[in-house]
Protein backbone atom coordinates (compact mmCIF):
# COMPACT_ATOMS: atom_id res chain seq x y z
CA UNK A 1 0.00 0.00 0.00
CA UNK A 2 2.75 2.42 0.86
CA UNK A 3 4.64 1.87 -2.74
CA UNK A 4 1.14 2.45 -4.45
CA UNK A 5 1.11 6.08 -2.53
CA UNK A 6 4.33 6.77 -3.31
CA UNK A 7 3.84 6.00 -6.93
CA UNK A 8 0.77 8.17 -6.95
CA UNK A 9 2.98 10.51 -5.36
CA UNK A 10 5.84 10.41 -8.17
CA UNK A 11 3.06 11.31 -10.59
CA UNK A 12 1.58 13.83 -9.09
CA UNK A 13 4.73 15.59 -8.63
CA UNK A 14 5.96 14.92 -12.29
CA UNK A 15 2.80 16.40 -13.24
CA UNK A 16 3.62 19.44 -11.01
CA UNK A 17 0.44 18.93 -8.25
CA UNK A 18 3.24 19.08 -5.10
CA UNK A 19 0.62 19.86 -2.79
CA UNK A 20 -1.30 16.27 -3.92
CA UNK A 21 2.34 14.58 -4.37
CA UNK A 22 2.93 15.68 -0.34
CA UNK A 23 -0.22 14.36 0.75
CA UNK A 24 0.57 10.98 -0.81
CA UNK A 25 4.03 10.97 0.33
CA UNK A 26 2.42 11.92 3.94
CA UNK A 27 0.36 8.42 3.86
CA UNK A 28 2.94 6.68 3.15
CA UNK A 29 4.74 7.62 5.51
CA UNK A 30 2.21 6.88 8.09
CA UNK A 31 2.41 3.11 6.74
CA UNK A 32 5.76 3.32 6.29
CA UNK A 33 7.69 5.74 8.81
CA UNK A 34 11.71 4.41 8.72
CA UNK A 35 11.26 4.19 4.38
CA UNK A 36 13.96 7.35 3.56
CA UNK A 37 12.87 7.59 0.36
CA UNK A 38 9.29 8.59 1.24
CA UNK A 39 11.20 11.51 3.16
CA UNK A 40 13.39 12.52 0.77
CA UNK A 41 10.47 12.78 -2.11
CA UNK A 42 8.23 14.55 0.23
CA UNK A 43 11.03 17.22 1.19
CA UNK A 44 11.70 17.85 -2.65
CA UNK A 45 7.76 18.37 -3.12
CA UNK A 46 7.89 21.10 -0.14
CA UNK A 47 11.09 22.51 -2.18
CA UNK A 48 9.13 23.05 -4.95
CA UNK A 49 6.88 25.18 -3.24
CA UNK A 50 9.52 27.00 -1.90
CA UNK A 51 8.57 25.38 1.66
CA UNK A 52 12.08 24.85 2.75
CA UNK A 53 11.58 24.34 6.33
CA UNK A 54 9.28 21.96 5.72
CA UNK A 55 12.02 20.27 3.12
CA UNK A 56 14.54 20.76 5.81
CA UNK A 57 12.96 18.69 8.26
CA UNK A 58 12.43 15.29 5.98
CA UNK A 59 15.49 15.92 3.94
CA UNK A 60 16.98 15.81 7.96
CA UNK A 61 15.19 12.76 8.97
CA UNK A 62 15.97 11.15 5.90
CA UNK A 63 19.67 11.23 6.65
CA UNK A 64 19.33 10.02 9.90
CA UNK A 65 17.36 6.87 8.08
CA UNK A 66 19.82 6.48 5.64
CA UNK A 67 22.91 8.03 6.33
CA UNK A 68 25.16 6.00 3.37
CA UNK A 69 23.19 7.73 0.83
CA UNK A 70 23.98 10.92 -1.40
CA UNK A 71 20.16 11.75 -2.37
CA UNK A 72 19.52 12.77 1.05
CA UNK A 73 22.31 15.30 1.33
CA UNK A 74 21.33 16.86 -2.04
CA UNK A 75 17.92 16.80 -0.32
CA UNK A 76 19.52 18.38 2.26
CA UNK A 77 21.76 20.98 0.92
CA UNK A 78 18.94 21.68 -1.65
CA UNK A 79 17.02 23.01 1.78
CA UNK A 80 19.66 24.90 3.02
CA UNK A 81 20.53 26.69 -0.23
CA UNK A 82 16.59 27.70 -0.63
CA UNK A 83 16.69 28.87 3.60
CA UNK A 84 19.97 30.88 2.14
CA UNK A 85 22.26 29.06 4.82
CA UNK A 86 25.17 28.96 2.63
CA UNK A 87 27.40 27.26 5.14
CA UNK A 88 25.32 24.74 6.11
CA UNK A 89 24.39 23.76 1.95
CA UNK A 90 28.14 23.35 1.43
CA UNK A 91 27.95 21.12 3.77
CA UNK A 92 25.87 19.22 3.41
CA UNK A 93 26.87 18.76 -0.62
CA UNK A 94 30.67 17.82 1.01
CA UNK A 95 28.74 15.26 3.56
CA UNK A 96 27.01 14.04 0.38
CA UNK A 97 30.66 13.68 -1.97
CA UNK A 98 32.29 12.05 0.86
CA UNK A 99 30.03 8.75 -0.25
CA UNK A 100 30.38 9.41 -3.30
CA UNK A 101 32.98 11.99 -4.93
CA UNK A 102 32.11 11.12 -8.46
CA UNK A 103 28.26 12.33 -8.40
CA UNK A 104 27.84 15.14 -10.86
CA UNK A 105 24.87 16.60 -9.28
CA UNK A 106 26.60 17.00 -5.93
CA UNK A 107 29.09 18.58 -7.75
CA UNK A 108 27.42 20.64 -9.59
CA UNK A 109 25.14 21.95 -6.63
CA UNK A 110 28.29 22.69 -4.33
CA UNK A 111 29.75 24.86 -7.19
CA UNK A 112 26.46 27.07 -6.84
CA UNK A 113 26.42 26.83 -2.83
CA UNK A 114 30.06 27.88 -2.73
CA UNK A 115 29.60 31.02 -5.58
CA UNK A 116 26.04 31.90 -3.56
CA UNK A 117 28.33 31.87 -0.21
CA UNK A 118 31.02 33.95 -1.94
CA UNK A 119 28.49 36.76 -3.14
CA UNK A 120 26.14 36.77 -0.23
CA UNK A 121 29.18 38.55 1.10
CA UNK A 122 29.36 41.15 -1.36
CA UNK A 123 27.23 44.35 -2.17
CA UNK A 124 24.59 42.05 -3.52
CA UNK A 125 24.52 39.82 -1.11
CA UNK A 126 23.48 42.41 1.29
CA UNK A 127 20.94 43.66 -0.88
CA UNK A 128 19.25 40.75 -1.17
CA UNK A 129 19.67 39.39 2.31
CA UNK A 130 17.92 40.04 5.48
CA UNK A 131 18.17 43.87 5.65
CA UNK A 132 16.82 44.00 1.96
CA UNK A 133 13.81 41.92 2.60
CA UNK A 134 12.76 43.62 5.39
CA UNK A 135 13.07 47.01 3.27
CA UNK A 136 9.91 45.10 1.28
CA UNK A 137 8.07 44.24 4.03
CA UNK A 138 7.59 47.11 5.64
CA UNK A 139 6.97 48.94 2.36
CA UNK A 140 3.46 48.89 1.86
CA UNK A 141 4.37 48.51 -2.53
CA UNK A 142 6.50 45.26 -0.95
CA UNK A 143 4.37 43.30 1.04
CA UNK A 144 2.76 42.05 -1.93
CA UNK A 145 5.81 41.31 -4.09
CA UNK A 146 7.04 38.91 -0.69
CA UNK A 147 3.77 37.22 -1.44
CA UNK A 148 4.42 36.41 -5.35
CA UNK A 149 5.70 33.08 -5.50
CA UNK A 150 7.06 33.49 -8.75
CA UNK A 151 8.30 36.75 -8.08
CA UNK A 152 10.45 35.80 -5.30
CA UNK A 153 11.95 32.64 -7.19
CA UNK A 154 13.07 34.87 -9.57
CA UNK A 155 14.60 37.14 -6.80
CA UNK A 156 16.26 34.29 -5.34
CA UNK A 157 17.82 33.24 -9.12
CA UNK A 158 19.45 37.14 -9.12
CA UNK A 159 20.61 37.03 -5.65
CA UNK A 160 22.57 33.72 -6.44
CA UNK A 161 22.88 34.97 -10.45
CA UNK A 162 23.74 38.68 -9.23
CA UNK A 163 24.74 39.15 -13.77
CA UNK A 164 21.21 37.79 -14.15
CA UNK A 165 20.08 41.19 -13.35
CA UNK A 166 20.34 43.59 -16.17
CA UNK A 167 18.35 41.04 -18.06
CA UNK A 168 15.37 41.45 -15.36
CA UNK A 169 15.54 45.20 -15.12
CA UNK A 170 12.73 45.30 -17.66
CA UNK A 171 10.47 43.35 -15.54
CA UNK A 172 8.49 46.38 -13.44
CA UNK A 173 8.43 44.11 -10.24
CA UNK A 174 12.02 43.73 -10.19
CA UNK A 175 12.17 47.68 -10.79
CA UNK A 176 10.26 48.39 -8.04
CA UNK A 177 11.59 45.52 -5.25
CA UNK A 178 14.87 47.44 -6.11
CA UNK A 179 13.70 50.75 -6.11
CA UNK A 180 12.89 49.64 -2.45
CA UNK A 181 15.71 48.30 -1.26
CA UNK A 182 18.37 50.72 -3.18
CA UNK A 183 15.97 53.81 -2.28
CA UNK A 184 17.00 54.58 -6.02
CA UNK A 185 14.49 54.84 -9.14
CA UNK A 186 16.01 52.14 -11.21
CA UNK A 187 14.71 52.93 -14.40
CA UNK A 188 17.26 55.89 -14.74
CA UNK A 189 19.98 53.89 -12.86
CA UNK A 190 19.94 50.90 -14.33
CA UNK A 191 24.02 50.52 -14.05
CA UNK A 192 24.11 51.45 -10.66
CA UNK A 193 21.64 48.77 -9.81
CA UNK A 194 23.76 46.56 -11.27
CA UNK A 195 26.77 47.40 -9.47
CA UNK A 196 25.15 47.33 -6.13
CA UNK A 197 23.56 43.65 -6.78
CA UNK A 198 27.20 42.68 -7.65
CA UNK A 199 27.28 43.02 -10.68
CA UNK A 200 29.58 44.59 -13.34
CA UNK A 201 28.25 48.37 -13.78
CA UNK A 202 30.15 47.43 -17.71
CA UNK A 203 27.89 44.92 -18.24
CA UNK A 204 25.21 47.23 -19.47
CA UNK A 205 27.22 49.25 -21.75
CA UNK A 206 29.41 46.28 -23.26
CA UNK A 207 26.94 46.28 -25.70
CA UNK A 208 28.82 49.16 -27.23
CA UNK A 209 27.65 52.97 -27.88
CA UNK A 210 23.99 51.83 -28.71
CA UNK A 211 23.48 50.44 -25.66
CA UNK A 212 24.93 53.82 -23.98
CA UNK A 213 23.01 56.00 -25.76
CA UNK A 214 19.71 53.52 -24.79
CA UNK A 215 20.20 54.37 -21.57
CA UNK A 216 20.85 57.84 -21.57
CA UNK A 217 17.37 57.78 -23.85
CA UNK A 218 15.92 55.83 -21.24
CA UNK A 219 16.10 58.48 -18.38
CA UNK A 220 13.98 60.80 -20.26
CA UNK A 221 13.57 63.95 -18.89
CA UNK A 222 14.91 63.43 -15.62
CA UNK A 223 18.16 63.59 -17.43
CA UNK A 224 17.04 67.02 -18.37
CA UNK A 225 16.07 67.93 -15.59
CA UNK A 226 19.25 67.09 -13.84
CA UNK A 227 21.53 69.27 -15.57
CA UNK A 228 19.23 71.92 -14.98
CA UNK A 229 16.97 71.94 -18.28
CA UNK A 230 19.98 72.29 -20.24
CA UNK A 231 19.39 69.00 -23.40
CA UNK A 232 20.82 65.53 -22.52
CA UNK A 233 24.28 65.59 -24.04
CA UNK A 234 24.71 62.40 -25.61
CA UNK A 235 28.01 60.37 -24.15
CA UNK A 236 30.60 60.08 -27.00
CA UNK A 237 31.69 56.63 -27.81
CA UNK A 238 35.26 57.38 -27.16
CA UNK A 239 34.18 57.93 -23.59
CA UNK A 240 32.86 54.60 -23.65
CA UNK A 241 35.43 52.56 -24.86
CA UNK A 242 37.51 54.49 -22.64
CA UNK A 243 35.96 52.61 -19.47
CA UNK A 244 37.00 49.04 -21.69
CA UNK A 245 40.15 46.93 -21.46
CA UNK A 246 41.09 45.19 -25.02
CA UNK A 247 40.23 42.03 -23.72
CA UNK A 248 36.31 43.42 -23.28
CA UNK A 249 36.60 45.60 -26.51
CA UNK A 250 36.90 42.20 -28.24
CA UNK A 251 34.31 40.20 -26.32
CA UNK A 252 31.99 42.92 -26.35
CA UNK A 253 32.48 42.99 -30.55
CA UNK A 254 32.03 39.62 -30.56
CA UNK A 255 28.62 39.67 -29.11
CA UNK A 256 27.47 42.50 -31.65
CA UNK A 257 28.23 40.22 -34.64
CA UNK A 258 26.99 37.49 -33.31
CA UNK A 259 23.89 39.38 -32.27
CA UNK A 260 23.64 40.57 -35.86
CA UNK A 261 23.60 37.46 -37.11
CA UNK A 262 21.13 35.76 -34.57
CA UNK A 263 18.90 38.42 -36.40
CA UNK A 264 19.68 38.04 -39.70
CA UNK A 265 19.15 34.28 -38.70
CA UNK A 266 15.59 35.43 -37.70
CA UNK A 267 14.44 36.89 -40.30
CA UNK A 268 15.51 34.47 -42.81
CA UNK A 269 13.46 31.68 -40.52
CA UNK A 270 10.42 33.97 -41.00
CA UNK A 271 10.76 34.31 -44.53
CA UNK A 272 11.27 30.33 -44.32
CA UNK A 273 14.52 30.58 -46.18
CA UNK A 274 15.92 27.62 -43.84
CA UNK A 275 19.34 27.26 -45.24
CA UNK A 276 19.95 30.67 -44.81
CA UNK A 277 19.02 30.58 -41.46
CA UNK A 278 21.10 27.98 -40.91
CA UNK A 279 23.93 29.90 -41.79
CA UNK A 280 23.29 32.94 -39.94
CA UNK A 281 23.28 30.73 -37.05
CA UNK A 282 26.61 29.03 -37.19
CA UNK A 283 27.91 32.19 -38.27
CA UNK A 284 26.46 33.62 -34.83
CA UNK A 285 28.10 30.37 -32.82
CA UNK A 286 31.32 30.84 -34.83
CA UNK A 287 31.43 34.75 -33.66
CA UNK A 288 30.66 34.35 -29.72
CA UNK A 289 29.60 30.70 -28.89
CA UNK A 290 28.43 31.85 -24.85
CA UNK A 291 24.40 32.09 -25.83
CA UNK A 292 22.84 28.87 -26.06
CA UNK A 293 19.90 30.62 -27.83
CA UNK A 294 21.80 30.18 -31.16
CA UNK A 295 21.70 26.21 -30.92
CA UNK A 296 18.20 26.36 -29.77
CA UNK A 297 17.08 28.63 -33.10
CA UNK A 298 19.11 25.54 -35.12
CA UNK A 299 16.94 23.10 -33.13
CA UNK A 300 13.80 25.00 -34.54
CA UNK A 301 14.99 25.25 -37.82
CA UNK A 302 15.33 21.93 -38.44
CA UNK A 303 12.30 20.77 -36.35
CA UNK A 304 10.31 23.11 -39.46
CA UNK A 305 12.47 21.30 -42.06
CA UNK A 306 11.42 17.48 -40.47
CA UNK A 307 14.90 17.07 -40.21
CA UNK A 308 13.62 16.10 -36.22
CA UNK A 309 17.07 13.75 -35.77
CA UNK A 310 19.31 17.15 -36.48
CA UNK A 311 17.05 19.03 -33.91
CA UNK A 312 17.39 16.71 -31.16
CA UNK A 313 21.53 16.40 -31.84
CA UNK A 314 21.03 20.79 -31.61
CA UNK A 315 19.10 20.44 -28.56
CA UNK A 316 21.39 18.06 -26.91
CA UNK A 317 24.26 20.31 -27.45
CA UNK A 318 22.40 23.52 -26.29
CA UNK A 319 22.43 21.77 -23.21
CA UNK A 320 25.82 20.55 -22.40
CA UNK A 321 27.00 23.74 -23.45
CA UNK A 322 24.13 25.62 -20.91
CA UNK A 323 25.31 23.54 -18.14
CA UNK A 324 29.05 24.70 -19.20
CA UNK A 325 27.94 28.29 -18.90
CA UNK A 326 25.05 27.88 -16.29
CA UNK A 327 22.92 29.38 -18.75
CA UNK A 328 19.37 30.04 -17.24
CA UNK A 329 17.41 27.38 -16.45
CA UNK A 330 14.42 28.28 -18.32
CA UNK A 331 16.77 28.71 -21.70
CA UNK A 332 17.96 24.67 -20.78
CA UNK A 333 14.31 24.33 -19.93
CA UNK A 334 13.26 25.16 -23.35
CA UNK A 335 15.97 22.84 -25.13
CA UNK A 336 14.31 20.34 -23.65
CA UNK A 337 11.33 20.55 -24.54
CA UNK A 338 12.01 21.28 -27.88
CA UNK A 339 14.29 18.12 -28.03
CA UNK A 340 11.05 16.33 -26.52
CA UNK A 341 8.68 17.42 -29.63
CA UNK A 342 11.36 16.45 -31.93
CA UNK A 343 11.20 12.87 -30.14
CA UNK A 344 7.43 12.38 -30.59
CA UNK A 345 7.66 13.08 -34.44
CA UNK A 346 10.32 10.46 -34.14
CA UNK A 347 7.37 8.47 -32.61
CA UNK A 348 9.92 7.80 -29.78
CA UNK A 349 7.56 8.79 -26.70
CA UNK A 350 9.06 7.45 -24.03
CA UNK A 351 12.32 8.95 -25.21
CA UNK A 352 10.16 11.79 -25.34
CA UNK A 353 8.32 11.97 -21.69
CA UNK A 354 11.91 11.79 -20.30
CA UNK A 355 13.29 14.98 -21.70
CA UNK A 356 9.86 16.41 -20.85
CA UNK A 357 10.35 15.84 -17.26
CA UNK A 358 13.50 16.89 -17.05
CA UNK A 359 12.51 20.33 -18.75
CA UNK A 360 10.27 20.27 -15.69
CA UNK A 361 13.17 19.70 -13.50
CA UNK A 362 14.80 22.99 -15.05
CA UNK A 363 11.80 25.31 -15.63
CA UNK A 364 8.29 24.37 -14.91
CA UNK A 365 5.77 25.71 -18.25
CA UNK A 366 2.31 24.87 -18.50
CA UNK A 367 3.16 24.13 -22.27
CA UNK A 368 5.48 21.79 -21.43
CA UNK A 369 3.66 19.95 -18.98
CA UNK A 370 0.20 19.97 -21.29
CA UNK A 371 3.01 18.41 -24.08
CA UNK A 372 4.18 15.78 -20.98
CA UNK A 373 0.54 14.63 -20.32
CA UNK A 374 -0.77 14.49 -23.96
CA UNK A 375 2.17 12.27 -24.84
CA UNK A 376 1.82 9.93 -21.49
CA UNK A 377 -1.54 9.37 -23.03
CA UNK A 378 -0.56 8.93 -26.68
CA UNK A 379 2.27 6.20 -25.22
CA UNK A 380 -0.35 4.85 -22.84
CA UNK A 381 -2.93 4.36 -25.91
CA UNK A 382 0.08 3.11 -28.41
CA UNK A 383 0.73 0.16 -25.87
CA UNK A 384 -2.54 -0.75 -25.29
CA UNK A 385 -3.21 -1.24 -28.83
CA UNK A 386 -0.37 -2.79 -29.12
CA UNK A 387 -1.26 -5.31 -26.76
CA UNK A 388 -4.79 -5.84 -28.48
CA UNK A 389 -4.94 -9.83 -29.86
CA UNK A 390 -9.06 -10.61 -30.35
CA UNK A 391 -7.90 -14.30 -30.43
CA UNK A 392 -5.79 -13.91 -27.06
CA UNK A 393 -8.56 -12.66 -25.62
CA UNK A 394 -11.02 -15.42 -26.38
CA UNK A 395 -9.09 -17.90 -25.14
CA UNK A 396 -8.82 -15.84 -21.98
CA UNK A 397 -12.25 -15.67 -21.87
CA UNK A 398 -12.71 -19.08 -22.10
CA UNK A 399 -10.30 -19.87 -19.20
CA UNK A 400 -12.37 -17.38 -17.22
CA UNK A 401 -15.32 -19.36 -17.81
CA UNK A 402 -13.50 -22.72 -16.75
CA UNK A 403 -12.38 -21.36 -13.91
CA UNK A 404 -15.60 -19.86 -12.90
CA UNK A 405 -17.73 -22.88 -12.90
CA UNK A 406 -14.65 -24.80 -11.06
CA UNK A 407 -15.31 -22.18 -8.19
CA UNK A 408 -12.04 -20.46 -8.98
CA UNK A 409 -13.36 -17.51 -9.15
CA UNK A 410 -9.77 -15.22 -8.38
CA UNK A 411 -8.18 -17.30 -11.62
CA UNK A 412 -11.34 -16.03 -13.12
CA UNK A 413 -10.89 -12.38 -12.19
CA UNK A 414 -7.25 -12.54 -13.50
CA UNK A 415 -8.25 -14.23 -17.01
CA UNK A 416 -10.98 -11.75 -17.26
CA UNK A 417 -9.01 -8.92 -16.77
CA UNK A 418 -6.50 -10.42 -18.86
CA UNK A 419 -8.85 -10.30 -21.75
CA UNK A 420 -10.01 -6.97 -21.32
CA UNK A 421 -6.53 -5.69 -21.96
CA UNK A 422 -6.33 -7.70 -24.71
CA UNK A 423 -10.01 -7.11 -26.18
CA UNK A 424 -10.55 -3.75 -24.58
CA UNK A 425 -14.20 -1.98 -25.56
CA UNK A 426 -12.22 0.31 -28.45
CA UNK A 427 -11.75 -2.88 -29.91
CA UNK A 428 -14.35 -5.39 -28.51
CA UNK A 429 -17.83 -4.99 -29.15
CA UNK A 430 -18.38 -7.83 -26.37
CA UNK A 431 -16.70 -6.31 -23.63
CA UNK A 432 -19.48 -5.83 -21.71
CA UNK A 433 -19.81 -9.59 -21.47
CA UNK A 434 -16.91 -9.54 -19.59
CA UNK A 435 -17.30 -7.07 -17.20
CA UNK A 436 -20.83 -8.80 -16.46
CA UNK A 437 -18.44 -11.93 -16.03
CA UNK A 438 -16.31 -10.33 -13.21
CA UNK A 439 -19.26 -8.60 -11.37
CA UNK A 440 -20.36 -12.76 -11.01
CA UNK A 441 -16.72 -13.30 -9.34
CA UNK A 442 -16.76 -10.77 -6.99
CA UNK A 443 -20.43 -11.30 -5.98
CA UNK A 444 -18.92 -15.05 -5.59
CA UNK A 445 -15.88 -13.26 -3.36
CA UNK A 446 -18.09 -11.23 -1.38
CA UNK A 447 -16.32 -7.78 -3.03
CA UNK A 448 -18.89 -6.11 -3.90
CA UNK A 449 -18.21 -2.08 -4.37
CA UNK A 450 -15.80 -3.87 -7.38
CA UNK A 451 -18.72 -5.64 -8.24
CA UNK A 452 -20.40 -2.59 -8.40
CA UNK A 453 -17.84 -1.10 -10.72
CA UNK A 454 -17.59 -3.99 -13.30
CA UNK A 455 -21.56 -3.84 -13.39
CA UNK A 456 -21.69 0.16 -14.18
CA UNK A 457 -19.05 -0.50 -16.95
CA UNK A 458 -21.17 -3.21 -18.21
CA UNK A 459 -24.33 -0.85 -18.24
CA UNK A 460 -22.53 2.23 -19.58
CA UNK A 461 -21.45 -0.07 -22.75
CA UNK A 462 -24.23 -2.10 -23.21
CA UNK A 463 -27.23 -0.19 -21.85
CA UNK A 464 -29.84 -2.63 -23.18
CA UNK A 465 -28.16 -5.69 -22.06
CA UNK A 466 -30.14 -6.46 -19.05
CA UNK A 467 -28.01 -9.16 -17.34
CA UNK A 468 -26.22 -5.95 -16.71
CA UNK A 469 -28.46 -4.86 -14.50
CA UNK A 470 -29.43 -7.85 -13.13
CA UNK A 471 -25.32 -8.54 -11.60
CA UNK A 472 -25.82 -4.90 -10.14
CA UNK A 473 -29.00 -5.57 -8.52
CA UNK A 474 -27.72 -7.99 -6.73
CA UNK A 475 -24.99 -6.95 -5.38
CA UNK A 476 -27.09 -4.22 -4.21
CA UNK A 477 -29.46 -6.22 -2.34
CA UNK A 478 -26.39 -8.30 -0.75
CA UNK A 479 -25.32 -5.01 0.35
CA UNK A 480 -28.71 -4.39 2.26
CA UNK A 481 -29.42 -1.40 -0.16
CA UNK A 482 -32.43 -2.62 -1.38
CA UNK A 483 -34.22 0.97 -2.12
CA UNK A 484 -31.00 1.16 -5.02
CA UNK A 485 -31.56 -2.33 -5.73
CA UNK A 486 -34.98 -1.70 -6.78
CA UNK A 487 -34.31 1.13 -8.80
CA UNK A 488 -31.72 -0.62 -10.71
CA UNK A 489 -34.10 -3.83 -11.22
CA UNK A 490 -36.42 -1.33 -12.66
CA UNK A 491 -34.19 0.29 -14.87
CA UNK A 492 -33.47 -2.63 -16.56
CA UNK A 493 -37.43 -3.46 -16.73
CA UNK A 494 -37.67 -0.89 -19.22
CA UNK A 495 -35.30 -2.16 -21.46
CA UNK A 496 -37.03 -6.12 -21.00
CA UNK A 497 -40.40 -5.58 -19.64
CA UNK A 498 -40.96 -9.05 -18.91
CA UNK A 499 -37.80 -10.07 -17.57
CA UNK A 500 -38.21 -13.04 -14.93
CA UNK A 501 -35.17 -12.59 -13.22
CA UNK A 502 -35.37 -9.16 -13.42
CA UNK A 503 -38.92 -9.24 -11.87
CA UNK A 504 -37.62 -11.91 -9.16
CA UNK A 505 -35.39 -9.24 -8.17
CA UNK A 506 -37.16 -6.41 -7.55
CA UNK A 507 -39.95 -9.04 -5.38
CA UNK A 508 -36.87 -9.78 -3.32
CA UNK A 509 -36.35 -5.88 -2.54
CA UNK A 510 -39.96 -4.99 -1.70
CA UNK A 511 -39.88 -7.73 0.62
CA UNK A 512 -37.21 -6.78 2.50
CA UNK A 513 -37.93 -3.13 2.24
CA UNK A 514 -41.56 -4.38 3.88
CA UNK A 515 -39.67 -6.53 6.58
CA UNK A 516 -37.68 -3.89 7.61
CA UNK A 517 -41.05 -1.11 7.65
CA UNK A 518 -42.97 -3.45 9.55
CA UNK A 519 -40.09 -3.58 12.30
CA UNK A 520 -39.02 -7.56 11.85
CA UNK A 521 -35.87 -8.53 12.21
CA UNK A 522 -33.33 -8.60 14.86
CA UNK A 523 -32.23 -5.78 17.12
CA UNK A 524 -28.85 -6.04 16.15
CA UNK A 525 -29.66 -6.40 12.50
CA UNK A 526 -31.64 -3.09 13.03
CA UNK A 527 -28.94 -1.22 14.84
CA UNK A 528 -26.43 -2.05 12.31
CA UNK A 529 -28.82 -0.73 9.37
CA UNK A 530 -29.21 1.90 10.97
CA UNK A 531 -25.71 3.16 12.11
CA UNK A 532 -25.10 2.13 8.12
CA UNK A 533 -27.71 4.04 7.12
CA UNK A 534 -26.89 7.06 9.03
CA UNK A 535 -23.46 7.63 6.99
CA UNK A 536 -25.35 8.21 3.77
CA UNK A 537 -25.00 11.86 2.53
CA UNK A 538 -28.91 11.32 1.38
CA UNK A 539 -29.86 10.06 4.61
CA UNK A 540 -28.34 13.33 6.33
CA UNK A 541 -29.89 15.44 3.88
CA UNK A 542 -32.92 14.46 4.14
CA UNK A 543 -32.72 14.17 8.30
CA UNK A 544 -31.36 18.03 7.84
CA UNK A 545 -34.14 19.02 5.71
CA UNK A 546 -36.27 21.36 7.55
CA UNK A 547 -39.74 20.52 6.11
CA UNK A 548 -38.80 16.48 6.82
CA UNK A 549 -37.73 17.50 9.91
CA UNK A 550 -41.82 18.04 10.63
CA UNK A 551 -43.39 15.50 8.43
CA UNK A 552 -41.72 12.58 11.05
CA UNK A 553 -42.84 15.02 13.71
CA UNK A 554 -46.38 14.55 12.52
CA UNK A 555 -46.20 11.11 12.11
CA UNK A 556 -45.33 10.23 15.53
CA UNK A 557 -48.15 12.86 16.96
CA UNK A 558 -50.74 11.67 14.52
CA UNK A 559 -50.49 8.40 12.85
CA UNK A 560 -53.29 9.93 9.92
CA UNK A 561 -50.37 12.32 9.04
CA UNK A 562 -48.70 9.59 7.20
CA UNK A 563 -51.51 9.04 4.81
CA UNK A 564 -51.66 12.62 3.57
CA UNK A 565 -47.93 12.89 3.32
CA UNK A 566 -47.43 9.73 1.50
CA UNK A 567 -49.68 11.55 -1.14
CA UNK A 568 -46.49 14.13 -2.19
CA UNK A 569 -44.42 11.99 -4.01
CA UNK A 570 -40.99 13.57 -3.42
CA UNK A 571 -41.97 13.19 0.40
CA UNK A 572 -42.92 9.88 0.29
CA UNK A 573 -39.76 9.13 -1.93
CA UNK A 574 -37.82 10.27 1.01
CA UNK A 575 -39.61 8.69 3.95
CA UNK A 576 -39.41 5.00 1.59
CA UNK A 577 -35.69 5.99 1.85
CA UNK A 578 -35.39 6.20 5.34
CA UNK A 579 -37.74 3.02 5.86
CA UNK A 580 -35.76 1.12 4.15
CA UNK A 581 -32.64 2.24 5.99
CA UNK A 582 -34.37 1.21 9.62
CA UNK A 583 -34.32 4.43 10.51
CA UNK A 584 -38.16 5.01 11.00
CA UNK A 585 -40.92 2.31 10.85
CA UNK A 586 -44.40 2.73 10.28
CA UNK A 587 -47.23 0.19 11.16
Amino acid sequence: MADELKAKGNAAFSAGHFEEAIQHFSAAIELDPNNHVLYSNRSAAEASLHRYSKALKDAKKCVELKRDWPKGYSRLGAAYFGLEEWEEAVKAYEDGLHIDPSNHALQSALSDALSAKNRSTSRGGQLFGPEGMARLAMDPRGRPLLEDAEFMGRLRQVAAHPEMLNAMLGDSKMQLALEIMLGIKVASNAEEAAEMAGGSGRAASAQGPSSSAHHQAAAGPSAAAASGGAEAKEPEPEAADAEMDDEERELAAKKAAAAAEKAKGNEAYKAKRFDEALAHYDAAIAAYDGDISFLTNKAAVHFEMGDFEACVKDCDDAVMRGRELRSDYALVGRALQRKGNALVKLGRLQEAIDAYNKSLMEHRSAETLKRLQETEKALKAQQESSYVDMSLCEEEREKGNVAFKGDRYPEAVGHYQEALKRGPPSHNPEAHKLYSNLAACYTKLGAYPEGIKAADRCIELAPEFTKGYSRKGTLQFLMKEYNKGLATYEAGLKHDPGNAELKEGMMRCIDAINRIAQGMGSEEEIAERRAKAMEDPEVQGILRDPIMQGVLEDLQTDPRAAQRHMSHPEIRNKISKLVTAGIIQLR
